[in-house]
Parts: C-alpha cells; structure tokens; sequence
C-alpha cells in the first residue's frame, strides 16, 4: 500500500507541475500521452495488489508452517518422555523378577476343531450272500490349548454284519487314541496317552478314507497298532531342498496276553464302567521307535524310506519276547502317480512251539487318469488302484491277495470305490480271507 500511495503522489505532483509550466510547455504533453501514463500507472497498480495478495498467502503459510513444527516438536518430546518411563518400569521389573519364573498358562482363545471320516461298505464275496458289511462313523476332537499344549482323541462308531445274508449285527465303540502332545519347540514333540504306534507308515497315514482300497493289507494284523505310553517325536530338516530326517522313539505297555501262548495286542477301555484293563500283567515294558528320511527333488516328486521296530515281554509272567521289524517305503512321480509298501517281520515266544516268526509285506500303486490329458467326460475324476500283499503265519500257512480296483472322486474327500480280490491259499490253516467284489463310499471331513 505505501508503494502505490508513493507512484499516485507522483503523478498528482506531475498533473501539479504541469499546471504551474508555462504554457510552451505544458503543450509539449499531449492527452494521447497522457492517457497513455495513466493507463501504464493503473496496470501497475494491479499488479502491486497481486504481489501484495501474494505477500500475504506466503505470510499465513509461513506462520502454519511454524505451526506444525511446533506441534511435532511437542510429540516428539512426549515420546521421549513415554519411551524414557518404559525403561525405566522395565528394569524396575527386572530387578524384581524372580529368579524362575512360573510359564504362563494357556491363552484365552482355545481352538477347537472335528475331524475323522466316515464309510459304508458293500461286500459280496464268492460263495456267499451279498450285503451292506459295515457303516463306520470315527470322530477326531482336536483341542489346541495355547501355543504348545495339544490334545487329541479319536473314536470308533462301527456297525458290522457278522454273518452276511443274516441279521446278525454287532455295533461297537472303541478309543482309537487319545494323546496329550506338548511342542517344546520346533524338532521335539512330547505324545502321552493311548497312541497309534509308528511301526510303519499305515497306521498313521493310510488306514480310514485315506486308504484307496476298503480294507487293510493283511500283513497289519501282526503288528501291534496302539499302545498306552509317552512318546519323543519330530524332524530335521537338511539343506533348503525340502530334504528332512524324521524320528520317534517311546516306550508303551506293550502287547499282552489273555492265555498261555495266545497273544492280544489291543487295549481294551469299558466305556460302560470306566474301567481300563491294561495289557501287559508283568513290569516290563516295550520299547520301539522309527527313523525316517524323505527326500524330494522336484514338485510332487519325492522318496521316502523308514525302519522301525519295537521290543518287549508280552505274556503274563514276563517270560516271552515279541519283537518286530518294519521297512516301509513312498514314492511320488508327479501329482498322478504314487507307490507305497511295507516289508514287517515279528518273532514271538511260546511256551510249547518255541519262536513263532509271523512275518508278511504289501505293495500299492495308484494312477490318476487325469494324467492322460484326455478331454472325456469325467475320466478325470477316476484313479486305478492296484495291490498285492501277503503273509505268514509262521505256522505253516501263507496267503497270498492280488486286488484291483478304481476310485471315483466326486470331490477331494468324497469317494466311492469299488474292487475286486482274489485270494490264494496254502497250507493247513487256509486262505486268510474270502476273494469277492467289495464297495465302499467313503468321506473325510
């Protein structure tokens, strides 16, 4: 404002001095050049109020700037002040701690969870009535309490046709397994409980909806599937390729005996009085555990290779030793092709026959048709199932299967399958199963 007050008095003392001239020289000033100052000054004039308007937006963005620093400048020392009591609170507190601290306990949020699966079985076998053979129902209840304290119990809800062509039903109710695990950390696992025993790979992987054929392979009956005890489990990864070494070792009650030279391996659990009938009726218990090392080395390609074994007293006195030894083995060629199989052997005591040597193995190969790349309809929902599998009594009779099969996915969890056994026997004792069709729908959830 100064400015322009300053050029408008200029040109007032101009106008002023052009009266006061004489006349020769006011003329030499025309009114087109003085009309032409004039507009020269007004444009001037809007430009100072411009720069002026311009003055004053710089001046209100200067003081907000300071403002805000200002402001920052304030957190930032109530930060500090926040940061500086944390520490000190914190070594407070680690001066009282106490010298073992007691762990926490679980956390507020438990996980909770069912799973298990769920078949029906039709079976016609040769010389006999055809009929529905069992309906199978077996919940898992899954309880995670914190981060290291898990729980697990799996049961058995099996109707069964003892004699096919009669009403002869049986329904049954059986513990599966009921484990306590705790994770010490990412290589060691604690299991206590009634466990599924790691003599092989079956029992823990394969048997249930899992298994692409409705029943077990003969050779299984000779191990001892559970048993009550603790076990130390885990892996070790190699490398960065995904190769790993696998472990457990435990120790159990071990299989028992309800006569001289007859062996028992389940435990039995009365769910009705709550009594627990305990296998072994000596002080010995039995020791076992599995080594394993998986290797793979591309996408859906991999090798896997175990042994196992487990040792111990079985009869009332504590007089007899029964053993086992199992290889088992996996194979995966691409996400269409897999092959499995167990090799076991076992050695009993007896009072009157020396030592029996029960002794059998089973391989097991699956193809999925949707490796072919064949555009029909649902070809791809299928897979080919075969399996041979045989075993010893260790008393003169051995038996061998050869099945033949198909499984139809109607999801990943829904299958039906259907398969055709033949069964061939020799020795005193027979063959150890009927040959015939058998079909099953199965689900797991």
């Amino acid at each position: 404002m100064r400015i322009r007050s300053l050029i408008f008095g200029v040109i007032a003392a101009a106008c002023a001095a052009g009266m006061t001239f004489p006349a020769g020289v006011s003329a030499a000033v025309s009114d087109e050049d003085f009309n032409a100052l004039k507009d020269l000054v007004a444009r001037q004039g809007q430009r100072l109020d411009q720069l002026e308007q311009t003055h004053e937006q710089d001046q209100k963005t200067h003081e907000q700037d300071q403002q805000q620093i200002q402001q920052l400048q304030q957190k930032l020392g109530e930060t500090q002040l926040i940061a500086t009591n944390a520490a000190a609170k914190a070594e407070a507190a680690a001066q009282v701690q106490p010298i073992h601290p007691v762990p926490p306990g679980p956390s507020a949020t438990h996980n909770f969870m069912v799973v298990g699966d769920a078949e029906v079985q039709f079976a016609k076998p040769e010389g006999q009535h055809s009929g529905f053979q069992l309906a199978d129902f077996a919940p898992i209840f899954l309880f995670r309490s914190g981060d290291n304290v898990l729980f697990e119990a799996g049961f058995d809800f099996m109707l069964q046709n003892n004699a096919p062509g009669s009403s002869g039903y049986t329904t049954t109710v059986n513990l599966s397994f009921a484990t306590l695990d705790y994770l010490f950390n990412d290589y060691v696992t604690l299991v206590a409980g009634n466990m599924i025993l790691p003599l092989g790979t079956y029992n823990e992987r394969g048997a249930g909806w899992l298994n692409k054929i409705p029943d077990s392979p003969m050779s299984r009956d000779i191990l001892q599937g559970n048993g009550v005890g603790v076990q130390l489990r885990g892996g070790v990864p190699v490398g960065d390729s995904g190769q790993m070494f696998t472990y457990s070792v435990y120790g159990v009650n071990g299989p028992g005996s309800t006569q001289t030279n007859t062996i028992a391996f389940q435990n039995t659990i009365d769910l009705t009085s709550g009594n627990v009938s305990f296998p072994n009726m000596h002080s010995d218990p039995s020791g076992g555990g599995r080594l394993g090392w998986f290797y793979p080395w591309a996408a859906h390609e991999d090798i896997e290779l175990g042994v196992s074994g487990q040792s111990g007293m079985w009869d009332n006195n504590g007089g007899k030793l029964w053993s086992a030894v199992v290889l088992d083995a996996a194979l995966h060629l691409g996400p269409y092709f897999e092959a499995k199989g167990e090799y076991m052997n076992t050695w009993q005591g007896t009072a009157d026959m020396g030592t029996v040597r029960p002794r059998g193995w089973w391989v097991q190969a699956s193809y999925k048709l949707a490796g072919l790349n064949l555009d029909l309809p649902m070809i791809n929902d299928f897979e080919l199932v075969g399996r041979f599998d045989n075993l010893n009594d260790g008393l003169g009779t051995t038996t061998d299967r050869v099945t033949g099969g198909l499984v139809y996915y109607f999801s990943n969890t829904f299958l039906f399958e259907g398969d055709y056994e033949f069964v061939h026997g020799r020795g005193p004792a027979g063959a150890a199963a009927s040959p015939g069709l058998i079909l099953q729908l199965s689900y797991g959830f």
